[in-house]
């Protein structure tokens, strides 16, 4: 391995973490790390690993908002709550270190759902939001794991 494969390996796992974490661009920092690495390595496996990857990193993020999405729908949370909620995350974002978008997006749903639906309880609903979002991470991690995994392969062949 060279540096420069030392260095693309630290770059994925740190995106891998920040799909967990939701603080860094996990899919973009892993497609930045591979795309130096076909830069950096040329030819012609190391340019097919990174349209490889630049498909698998796509599909997870079409799939990982339209399944989701589709599952909030139809468990009857409708778009404005899940509005409200990106909102939250955002404000949480900058108002708690590390863990504010899940805890921002989390009150954001739950405010909304308290407004809409009045003297019913607001937890069903929240709790399928959550469920939705964890859907959403393992999807993306997933992508990651595969692209890291064709990176990888892509190391050993170029």
């Amino acid at each position: 391995m060279t540096p420069t494969d030392v260095l693309v390996a630290l770059a994925i796992a740190v995106g891998l973490v920040g799909i967990l974490v939701p603080i860094l661009p996990g899919s973009v920092l892993i497609l930045a790390a591979v795309l130096v690495w076909a830069v950096v390595t040329g030819g012609g496996a190391a340019w097919s690993v990174f349209g490889v990857v630049t498909a698998l990193l796509v599909a997870g993020t079409v799939v990982k908002y339209a399944v989701p999405g589709r599952r909030l729908k139809d468990s009857g949370i409708p778009a404005s709550t899940q509005w409200i909620g990106a909102a939250g995350a955002v404000l949480g974002f900058f108002v708690v270190p590390v863990v504010g978008v899940l805890l921002g997006f989390v009150a954001g749903v739950y405010v909304a759902e308290r407004l809409r639906l009045g003297a019913q309880p607001a937890w069903p609903s929240t709790r399928a939001a959550l469920r939705a979002v964890g859907l959403s991470i393992v999807i993306e991690l997933a992508a990651g794991v595969l692209a890291a995994g064709v990176w990888a392969v892509g190391v050993v062949v170029a």
